[in-house]
């Protein structure tokens, strides 16, 4: 089953995803998105895997998901993967530039859809605020909405985290 986990800032999403792969019968693979480009997203980062088991698998991979997925199907039994998160990695392709973006993104979804084992991806809701003031606050908002639309409909199960709780939306 692969679900998708959206939600605002702060809403509870990676500790849902991440309650969500532990409850699984499989090891799990933690594929992490950020990059740490500053010290503040560096104690994030940071504060994020002291969180997690110790027996998780961690990549860090800032664009060629598709791979990573594809590497973890081959394996003899293929880990939960769980991915965090769309919004930073569609950050990262879009500053890689169209080329980078369009590849990378074709790929992963190619891999989400046939990925053999679980996968928990947590994403952004960014369509319940308010329209950017720049070019790229818009794109991203726009990509980021195309993406989880598509996401939606590759995933068995679908969650919203509003406030820490979930909130069902498929099935």
């Amino acid at each position: 089953m692969h679900t998708l986990v959206l939600g605002g800032v702060r809403s509870g999403k990676t500790a849902l995803a991440e309650r969500l792969a532990s409850d699984t019968n499989s090891s799990v693979m933690y594929l992490a998105t950020a990059a740490a480009g500053d010290d503040e997203m560096r104690a994030r980062i940071q504060y994020h895997q002291q969180q997690r088991p110790a027996d998780w698998g961690l990549e860090e991979e800032p664009f060629a998901l598709g791979q990573v997925i594809a590497c973890c199907a081959q394996k003899q039994t293929p880990p939960c993967i769980l991915v965090d998160c769309m919004s930073l990695w569609l950050s990262n392709l879009l500053h890689a530039g169209e080329e980078t973006f369009t590849r990378e993104r074709a790929a992963f979804l190619e891999q989400v859809n046939g990925y053999p084992g679980e996968l928990v991806i947590v994403s952004n809701e960014v369509g319940l605020g308010i329209i950017g003031m720049d070019p790229l606050t818009r794109r991203f908002a726009d990509e980021l909405g195309w993406l989880n639309q598509s996401l939606a409909k590759l995933c068995g199960k679908v969650v919203m985290s509003v406030a820490g709780l979930p909130v069902v939306l498929k099935p």
